[in-house]
């Protein structure tokens, strides 16, 4: 029998080192800001998205939203789809020239949220052995990934509706992946915009310490301008699908845009020195296991110990930049439109867009469902 020695020295359980390449960021001028220039702001472009995508100009767009067809799910009857491609692999190679184009008209510090799911083969020339998973949306993230996108987050899209499904071979699909890719390291993120509201309980309100606020926690809560904000939303979403009346088949639920929206596509910005404005956050600091805030552990390597604390946020007024000119809205892109959801969201939430459609039948829905939902009581909103 084989015999294991273990050596217990303190030389064979060193620590690792912690890696550096979070402070490896490129010169500075990668995600600057850019001042806003002339766009065709809610409109919805009809025509391909290659073409239309290479009329708007470079560096322009604050967010990309998007869902571009799917690989074999359906056919929308349009000359020039994509998504009926012969293989999974000229399914990729219709979409990277887009996504080129989005890289080109993204501005450096702008994101991109990509809502692709995967289909399973029916032939082998259709990428893969019949039954097997296409792995659709992994070879386009593999293939953006060598044309310099960035992957930063795979969310879970967790349908908690679901359709009943007669397969009886495998499990249910229950979920949709959404990537989120940017161009630099650099980039704008609002996280305080989609943190988990919560209710600080009485304790709470005896113990939090002011840290970066100007008022005890129970006052802010007595004031009830703003919510209380927590954690971080994490990446799995629990959002049921929504239906829609009209004659399309696959619409974004509100909420899966509404995200991805406040996150990275700026409230206001500057149009003299380009930078998005973002609004003034207070914290305390709520100790954990006691009454007391320890104090920051000598051993670096030590991430998380019992007497800590967590963090309380609530949001307040935008911080102008200094420039004193005046502000716009950020702009949301979404290159498939389809039924205009994106749109819609993007004007709930303040912020200005640009669709392109291929389909005048689905331009024509989507112009009149936005249309619809900016006049009270004219139509069922999203």
């Amino acid at each position: 029998m084989n015999t294991l020695t273990i050596d217990n020295t303190t030389a064979s359980w060193r620590r690792l080192a912690p890696r550096g390449y979070l402070r490896d960021l490129p010169d500075v001028g990668v995600g600057e800001p850019v001042a806003p220039v002339e766009l065709p702001h809610k409109q919805v472009l009809r025509g391909d998205a290659l073409q239309r995508l290479g009329e708007l100009p470079e560096r322009s767009i604050d967010c990309v939203v998007t869902s571009p067809p799917y690989f074999l799910l359906r056919d929308y009857g349009v000359t020039g789809q994509i998504g009926l491609e012969g293989s999974v692999e000229e399914w990729v190679a219709s979409l990277r020239p887009i996504f080129a184009e989005l890289a080109r008209v993204l501005k450096p510090g702008g994101g991109l949220w990509l809502n692709v799911a995967d289909t399973f083969s029916r032939a082998a020339k259709s990428g893969a052995a019949p039954k097997s998973m296409l792995l659709a949306p992994e070879r386009l993230l593999l293939a953006l990934g060598e044309d310099g996108w960035l992957v930063r987050s795979k969310v879970i899209w967790a349908k908690p509706n679901t359709m009943p499904n007669s397969v009886v071979d495998r499990l249910n699909t229950t979920y949709e992946p959404i990537y989120f890719l940017v161009r630099s390291p650099r980039y704008f993120f609002d996280l305080d915009a989609i943190r988990e509201p919560v209710t600080p309980s009485a304790r709470h309100l005896d113990i939090a310490k002011p840290h970066r606020a100007a008022r005890p926690l129970r006052e802010a809560v007595e004031g009830g301008a703003s919510p209380i904000l927590g954690t971080n939303p994490g990446d799995v979403w629990r959002i049921p699908t929504k239906g829609f009346r009209g004659a399309h088949f696959a619409t974004f639920p509100p909420e899966l845009i509404r995200r991805p929206i406040l996150a990275t596509c700026p409230e206001r910005i500057c149009t003299q020195c380009g930078r998005a404005l973002k609004h003034e956050v207070s914290t305390w600091r709520v100790p954990l296991g006691g009454s007391r805030i320890a104090a920051k552990p000598k051993d670096r390597f030590v991430m998380r110990f019992p007497e800590r604390w967590h963090t309380l946020r609530q949001v307040g007024a935008l911080v102008p930049c200094g420039c004193g000119a005046p502000t716009v809205r950020g702009v949301v892109l979404d290159p498939f439109f389809g039924a205009g959801t994106t749109g819609l969201v993007a004007e709930q939430l303040g912020r200005d867009w640009i669709g392109i459609e291929l389909s005048d039948d689905y331009a024509r829905i989507a112009e009149a469902r936005i249309f619809e939902a900016r006049i009270p009581g004219a139509g069922s909103g999203p």
